[in-house]
């Protein structure tokens, strides 16, 4: 994996997801060292963001590197009008890895190819964000024991949740079924369902979510994303089309956990914080350990 890029999940074969997970593992146990000693990060992130770049930045700091970068673009020559390639090509001069956010579909992708050292993809447009996906393959390994034989409910906005998108070709792996609710306008795209069906797996698809609560391990919830509607109108009908409340997940399996990508606005109501069954803030944490792990194999440094 040394200076292996991490653009798509698709990159890394399941057998490096696990071994990322495995090595996360043991971060969890010693977060604190000095491994990425005289390395620097770069954090690039052209779109807002708090958690993946707060526990990128973390991570780093925990294993005594230094991270350099911006949290907006307007901060930056990007504002005067420097490419993309002119960034990442000075950046790489300053840096042994980068970590890149950007808005535009396939922008992590094109800086992996012309960039000499190795990109990280925290999400570009609505297309993937496979670190998110080996945070949340751990926060269901962790919550269920297994990543194998499970049925995941994905509630929300499945058309342009790149967090789904990753999530879906990931638990491909694993022998999963998945329920997919959201509203009509917002169902999963069909190249990602083609990607269940090539492996031989089974979904089922629903508008409303109270259906699959007693039958799933897993409850993925998204929110209904603002920035990705052109029209304001159509964001508003359907803004508010889930809402989860602690009194709706009290008969669900005991196993059951409900993740969150983060940030929520209306879809999970804060008492559910208060259920053993609410996971996402864990979910969160756990993202530190995942990317450690995995910088420090991109690095070579286990």
């Amino acid at each position: 994996m040394k200076n292996k890029s991490l653009v798509s999940i698709n990159d890394y074969s399941k057998e490096e997801q696990l071994r990322i997970l495995e090595l996360a593992e043991e971060f969890e146990q010693q977060p604190t060292q000095n491994i990425l000693q005289n390395h620097v990060i770069a954090s690039l992130f052209f779109e807002p963001s708090t958690r993946t770049r707060l526990s990128f930045e973390s991570a780093v700091n925990r294993l005594g590197g230094k991270v350099v970068g911006f949290s907006e673009a307007s901060n930056t020559s990007v504002k005067k009008g420097e490419s993309l390639r002119d960034t990442i090509l000075t950046v790489a001069n300053y840096s042994d890895l980068i970590v890149m956010r950007n808005p535009v579909e396939g922008s992590a992708r094109f800086a992996s190819e012309i960039s000499p050292v190795p990109i990280i993809n925290a999400g570009d447009g609505a297309n993937q964000h496979p670190t998110q996906t080996l945070l949340d393959l751990y926060s269901i390994k962790k919550t269920q024991g297994t990543l194998d034989n499970l049925h995941i409910a994905m509630v929300g906005d499945l058309k342009y949740g790149r967090t789904i998108h990753s999530l879906v070709i990931a638990m491909c792996n694993f022998n999963t079924t998945f329920h997919l609710v959201s509203p009509v306008e917002l169902k999963l795209p069909s190249s990602v369902k083609m990607h269940i069906k090539e492996n031989n797996l089974s979904y089922h698809q629903y508008t409303e979510m109270d259906e699959v609560l007693p039958i799933v391990d897993i409850l993925y919830m998204t929110r209904i994303q603002r920035e990705r509607f052109s029209d304001p109108l159509e964001y508003e009908r359907i803004k508010n089309a889930y809402n989860l409340h602690k009194n709706m997940i009290e008969d669900t399996k005991e196993n059951f956990r409900v993740l969150h990508p983060l940030p929520r606005v209306n879809e999970i109501n804060i008492n559910v914080d208060k259920s053993p069954k609410a996971y996402y803030f864990e979910q969160a944490l756990n993202g530190v350990f995942v990317r450690q792990a995995l910088m420090v194999s991109i690095l070579g440094l286990r």
